[in-house]
Order: C-alpha cells, then structure tokens, then sequence
C-alpha cells in the first residue's frame, strides 16, 4: 500500500510541475497580447469621453489622428517637457516614492489617500487647434475605486463628455454609474462657479435637477438607491478640480497657454 501511494504522489507531483511550467508559458505568452488590448481599451475610453469614438477597427487610427499626450504637473499647472508621455507609465508614477505624495484628509474629498504629482493627459485637436482636453480621474464608491476619463472643452469649464471604465459598485444601484443615459447628463455641465474664482461646484443632487435651480447648469441627476455611489462621484469631481488636482492646469488652458 505504501508503495502504491508513493507511485500516486510522485505521479501527481509530476503533473502539477507539468501544469505549472505550462501555465507560466501561457503567461508569458499571452502577456504582449494582453498589454496591446489594455492599451486599446484605455484609448477606447478616452475616444468615447471625447465623443470620437467609431468603431473597435479604427481606435488606432482616430486616436493617432486627434490625441496628442502629455505629462503635466498637477501642482503647477505645467507641462513636463523632460518627459516623453509615449514611454510614461502612470501606474509605475502613482508607485514612486519620489512623484508620490499623500492628500491631507481635509483635502481627500475622492478617499483616495495619495496620488502621483505627474499625470498624463490628453489633448484632442482639430485641424491643428486644441478643442478638448481628456483627464484620468477617480475616487472611491461604496464597495470600489471608480475609474474614469473626463473630457473638458478648451474653455476650461464645460464637460464635454464623462464614462467610467472601471468600478465595482453593486449593479442596478451604484453600478448605474456607466449607464449611458446617466453619463448623457454630464455633457455642457460647468465644473466651475461664475464668479472668477473658478471655486469647484459639480453636484450630484438626490432625484432629479431642477430646470429652474440656480445650481442646474452644474447638477446632474442622483442614482435612485445609491447615495454613497453619487457621494463618491462628488467627492470625485471636487477632489480632481481643486487645487490639488487639474485645477492649475485647467487655468493655463483658459489663458490660451496650454494649445
């Protein structure tokens, strides 16, 4: 009997060894192909925020045509000209200690507790002219980090189209967040109030926006059964417009530095 069973643990250990050398080539294997696709879809969800978005052959060539990206500093507003955007990793600069820094909580409206200095950024022009600029934002829900792309016309103020491409919220509630009757609403939104000072005002309000409210143009209607989704997606917006987020970097494009 003990022969027998060392000739099936042998036996079974040759298989898991077999198994695992295979999985690890599939791994290896695949990883190009994985990479490409991640690619395409993150340029897909940038399309689609800018309203650009035709068809799954053509994401390539539209991308080429009208985005150009850049690495700024979202402290200053700037521009990182030392930085080639084509071989910036932004989930290796969220990681770096020395890009890194941590959000005073007062501050952290998105929870989101630190976030990268550097940022790319995504400029969409038309006939060699800048018409949109597409940013990378997100924050936390009820049950996950959601993660979106905004796209904000060359006035610095007004939404020119919002998705989410990643989230965990709980379908038919929080999960309302990338229907696209929902992110409709965003469009032709304001980010900022009108008095100069360019305070961050985007409310997500409980039930409908009223027409006729004073705050209307920077509303957009709440998800029925998830207000601690549409608090997140507030916080979300007030985090990434405010000083420590696009906010300086909104204000060179309204001053024409930024083409």
């Amino acid at each position: 009997m003990s022969e027998s069973a060392g000739k099936t643990l042998t036996v079974a250990a040759i298989l898991c060894g077999v198994c695992s050398v295979l999985v690890a080539g599939a791994v290896v294997v695949l990883r190009p192909r994985q990479v490409i696709n991640q690619d395409l879809d993150q340029k897909k969800n940038i399309l689609l925020s800018a309203g650009l978005y035709e068809s799954q052959d053509k994401i390539d060539s539209t991308f080429n045509q009208f985005v150009q990206a850049v690495v700024i500093d979202v402290k200053t507003g700037e521009v990182q000209q030392g930085i080639e955007a084509s071989k910036f990793s932004q989930e290796k600069a969220d990681k770096d200690p020395q890009y890194v820094e941590d959000i005073p909580k007062s501050q952290d409206f998105a929870t989101i507790r630190r976030r990268s200095r550097l940022q790319k950024v995504y400029l969409v022009k038309k006939d060699g002219a800048l018409d949109q600029i597409v940013f990378h934002v997100y924050g936390k829900g009820l049950w996950s980090t959601m993660k979106g792309f905004l796209s904000v016309d060359r006035d610095g103020v007004t939404i020119r189209g919002f998705n989410y491409y990643a989230h965990g919220e709980t379908p038919g509630l929080g999960g309302e967040i990338e229907n696209p009757r929902w992110l409709e609403q965003w469009k032709g939104k304001k980010l900022y109030d009108d008095s100069g000072e360019y305070r961050p005002k985007t409310k997500v309000v409980k039930g409908q926006v009223n027409p006729q409210d004073p705050n209307a143009p920077y509303s957009v209607d709440g998800l029925s059964g998830a207000t601690l989704t549409s608090n997140g997606v507030e916080g979300t917006f007030r985090y990434w417009l405010s000083d420590s987020g696009y906010k300086s970097f909104l204000g060179k494009v309204r001053e024409g530095v930024i083409q």
